[in-house]
């Protein structure tokens, strides 16, 4: 399940104009190399985290917002299309992969949760994300916090917390700022079973400097 519009997002045509994106793909690589070792241990997850969340930025306001944006800025710098070039080599090598966006995911869940099915809809969405062998959560935290929005977070990194089954994210939120957005149950799983494979990272934003990267 691969979003339309990273049809074409492969390693190959990954940009490695700055030593920020070379060392993103060296991580994204070496994670994969070691990726069938990694299946056997509970810390088998890989995350891309801001260096400076953006709930901080929001909380700032004018010279020091700018100031704080230019000196730490974490948008396109290519964490989406890196996810989704190793989404693809993982289902080359035959693992179920299963690709959600923060917002959309957390935004159909909350329709399906007014359906007048008995939860059939809801519960579909869970065990596609929870089922899958790998779990690719790009943007997690994006999505405005509430009680029934942290409890999907829970739910869905818990069950793949117990299973081992390794959840590759990417989040606009340092490793602080994430907790307080999906909670802190669902953070220090998710974290853990990231350890040593979480890389906080910060450049120039491609998209507005005439890149396409995502």
């Amino acid at each position: 399940m691969i979003p339309e519009e990273f049809e074409q997002a492969t390693f190959d045509l990954y940009r490695t104009d700055t030593s920020v994106q070379a060392n993103m793909l060296k991580c994204m690589r070496r994670y994969l190399d070691r990726f069938e070792d990694l299946l056997k241990q509970q810390q088998n997850g890989f995350g891309f985290l801001a260096a400076f969340g953006e709930a901080r930025l929001r909380e700032m306001r004018g010279e020091a917002r700018a100031r704080a944006k230019a000196q730490h800025n974490n948008f396109g710098l290519g964490k989406t299309h890196l996810q989704i070039a190793a989404a693809k080599e993982l289902l080359r090598r035959g693992y179920t992969v299963f690709c959600i966006s923060d917002v959309a995911f957390m935004d159909e869940l909350s329709r399906a949760r007014a359906y007048n099915d008995d939860g059939a809809v809801v519960s579909r969405l869970l065990e596609s994300a929870i089922r899958a062998d790998v779990l690719v959560w790009d943007d997690i935290g994006k999505a405005k916090p509430s009680e029934y929005r942290l409890d999907m977070y829970y739910q869905v990194i818990n069950e793949r917390y117990k299973a081992k089954r390794p959840i590759v994210f990417s989040s606009n939120e340092d490793s602080e700022t994430l907790t307080e957005r999906i909670g802190d149950a669902a953070a220090s799983r998710l974290l853990g079973m990231a350890r040593g494979n979480t890389f906080a990272v910060e450049g120039k934003d491609f998209r507005l400097t005439g890149g396409i990267q995502q």
